[in-house]
């Protein structure tokens, strides 16, 4: 009898506790583990037990000046000793995209413009599944964030989620923030009534889900949100002021422990920043590191650092060190040509790749997105 159709709870028991990548390899071994892997049942115990890692994180370029989109997308591993750079992990996919947001093992990402009849794609790369959404309207300026909860789903019904669209809007008197949302049960948009009135631009476009509140870092001294249960937006100040620091820092958002975090590095050092409070708000400083002390220790990947990062006196000049995504303690940055894998927790880094392979437009606020890898399937047979 194959072990996957036993009808005892063992292979349930050890099976359930392995990640998602061992489990795909895993599926080959006979059809009784493919038919257990692939139940729904199996899978949503999985995900309970597994309590999946980062396995990556998804690099795409941007042009300066083009409006046109770059069709080359990366997908850097951190698991492995050292890290190879994948670049076909979504071809997949009926045409070539640019990736917008990942939430829990998807990932939503739309066609590269221009595109006859651009759409929107929600995927799953682990098993090379997606649906389509139509997408009315198109514009590359929309940020589209990805909200999926494999819990709030029915064992045997395909898996709902929701995308919301956040548009900047003007008029002859102001600028605000529109929001519309898609959900996938229901297979319609529809837009919310709530706006927000902000005059700044949204900064690298991605959305952070934490705590059932989307986060927007703009390239002012606020983050906008969106709570995604009462549909209600605010403006949210930064922790501190960039206008008035001594130079030029470099920021970016993630979420921990479903808490937002603010990760800034400037000559002060690295800061890491813990949203407690959306009313005040309330910020508490959960990790603050001089550049001195970053260097001291891992002296092997940075040497100068204080004098090269107050080298950048102006906004149009790259810096020399810059935060790109942060996950569950784990931050991506770049320092100089090379990308790094930096460990909040023992404060060590690990080297990843240089950005030759990345492509040449690597350093210009390029979308990064952290990718756990899961068994979830989005539609069942």
């Amino acid at each position: 009898m194959e072990i996957g159709l036993s009808s005892d709870d063992i292979p349930i028991e050890v099976l359930s506790r392995l990640p998602a990548k061992t489990l795909l390899g895993l599926k080959c071994v006979s059809r009784g583990w493919h038919h257990l892997i692939s139940d729904p049942a199996f899978i949503r115990v999985q995900i309970q037990r597994s309590k999946e890692a980062i396995s990556g994180f998804f690099f795409q370029e941007k042009f300066h000046w083009c409006d046109a989109d770059i069709e080359t997308l990366s997908y850097i591993p951190i698991g492995r000793e050292q890290a190879v750079v994948k670049h076909t992990v979504l071809d997949f996919l009926p045409e070539k995209v640019v990736i917008m947001d990942s939430s829990n093992g998807l990932i939503c990402c739309r066609s590269c413009m221009p595109a006859p009849d651009p759409v929107i794609y929600v995927c799953n790369p682990s098993n090379k599944e997606w649906v389509t959404l139509k997408w009315a309207k198109p514009e590359k300026s929309k940020s589209l964030a990805l909200l999926f909860d494999p819990f709030c789903n029915p064992i045997d019904t395909p898996m709902n989620f929701k995308v919301i669209s956040v548009h900047q809007i003007e008029t002859d008197t102001d600028l605000y923030f529109s929001f519309k949302i898609y959900c996938s049960e229901k297979g319609a948009w529809r837009e919310s009534k709530e706006n927000c009135f902000c005059h700044y631009d949204l900064f690298k476009r991605k959305g952070v889900f934490a705590g059932g509140v989307l986060h927007w870092l703009t390239n002012g001294d606020q983050i906008l949100t969106f709570n995604v249960e009462n549909e209600q937006c605010q403006l949210i100040n930064l922790p501190t002021s960039t206008i008035e620091c001594n130079d030029l820092p470099e920021m970016c958002i993630g979420e921990a422990e479903g808490h937002l975090h603010y990760i800034m590095i400037s000559t002060s050092g690295l800061q890491v920043w813990i949203l407690e409070d959306y009313s005040g708000p309330k910020w508490v400083l959960k990790d603050s590191i001089s550049l001195a002390m970053m260097e001291e220790e891992n002296p092997q990947f940075l040497y100068n650092l204080l004098q090269r990062t107050a080298g950048r006196v102006t906004f149009d000049m790259i810096p020399w060190i810059e935060p790109l995504a942060f996950k569950d303690g784990l931050l991506l940055m770049r320092v100089s040509s090379r990308m790094y894998l930096y460990h909040l927790e023992s404060r060590r880094m690990k080297e990843l790749c240089s950005l030759t392979k990345l492509g040449p437009n690597s350093l210009v606020y390029p979308t990064v997105l952290p990718y756990s890898m899961s068994l979830i399937r989005l539609a069942y047979p």
